[in-house]
């Protein structure tokens, strides 16, 4: 898995602001932070549409969902490929905060 592609991460834009005021994105996944989870949930971009229709496929939130486009090469906190069941297949996980800086895009999702 080359580990210099941009990574993907789907959140809610309020979520988003909040990091950028604090200077790190401090969110695992829907509902649980990086303290809860430990790492942060990522994917690569072909990984993204299953990955949102699971997480968000019920969402009703007043805010729009966004992509973080991260830079692995601007992250300071480590990030590894890890198989998840049940087939196995890899997915990012970056095991800190994500500092805004490394967050080279945000796309509106959907």
């Amino acid at each position: 898995m080359p580990k210099l592609d941009h990574i993907v991460h789907i959140t809610e834009r309020s979520l988003w602001e909040a990091a950028r005021a604090h200077g790190t994105y401090e969110v695992s996944t829907r509902g649980r932070t990086l303290q809860e989870e430990g790492f942060i949930h990522f994917s690569t971009r072909e990984q993204l549409p299953r990955i949102a229709a699971f997480l968000y496929g019920d969402y009703e939130g007043p805010d729009e969902l966004v992509v973080l486009v991260v830079d692995p090469a601007l992250l300071d906190v480590p990030l590894k490929y890890e198989a998840m069941p049940p087939n196995g297949e890899e997915f990012p996980h970056v095991y800190g905060p994500v500092p805004v800086d490394a967050v080279v895009d945000v796309e509106t999702w959907g």
